[in-house]
């Protein structure tokens, strides 16, 4: 098929079904997940509505692919997930995911490279190495969204806030880190898992 500018449009009816314009074809998650590995963009909308629902689509297609046993995300990351909506550094968590995966989808070929030619220990060295960089960035990002020293005077006067909730709270984003780090460190392990030989 020539290729096209522009990601394909997916159209999504009332009964569940989804319309590939660009083949003039039915499709299917699985079709749809396929089209992702293949590096094909597209995007999926309500037919009736017009409404763009990529992201709740992609979602669906994730849960499948979990529910089929090829569980990429480990229990105690997506508990963190649901604990960072509503929280104030909610805004920083998509940036850092994106970065994090652009930059492990980066350094794939050279980690199958090595997972391919020996299973010892510098693969993993790679991949933590990469998981120390990324926890760092996540670190310098959080003291840029918080730049001034909680209990400073220049808030104090218009919105007085006791010294105790705010020591709390900063507890609770360094327990966030921990947890991102733990969660980062599962997601090495995952890799260490398929990289064993199968049999």
């Amino acid at each position: 098929m020539a290729k096209k500018d522009g990601p394909t449009t997916i159209k999504k009816y009332a009964n569940r079904r989804l319309y590939n314009t660009g083949t003039s074809t039915y499709v299917t998650l699985e079709d749809l997940a396929s089209m992702v590995k293949s590096g094909e963009d597209f995007q999926v909308f309500d037919a009736k509505s017009g409404e763009d629902i990529t992201r709740s689509v992609l979602t669906q297609i994730i849960f499948e692919q979990e529910a089929k046993g090829q569980n990429l995300l480990p229990v105690t990351f997506l508990r963190q997930l649901i604990r960072f909506y509503g929280d104030q550094i909610q805004a920083l968590v998509p940036s850092y995911l994106e970065y994090s995966m652009a930059s492990l989808t980066k350094e794939q070929n050279k980690l199958r490279e090595q997972m391919s030619q020996t299973f010892g220990s510098s693969t993993f060295d790679a991949m933590e190495e990469q998981v120390r960089r990324n926890t760092e960035m996540f670190e310098r990002a959080m003291r840029m969204f918080v730049p001034f020293p909680q209990g400073s005077d220049s808030t104090s006067e218009s919105q007085p806030q006791p010294a105790a909730p705010a020591e709390s709270e900063s507890a609770k984003q360094s327990g966030d880190l921990n947890a991102l780090k733990e969660q980062l460190a599962d997601m090495q392990k995952k890799i260490d898992e398929l990289a064993k030989p199968k049999g």
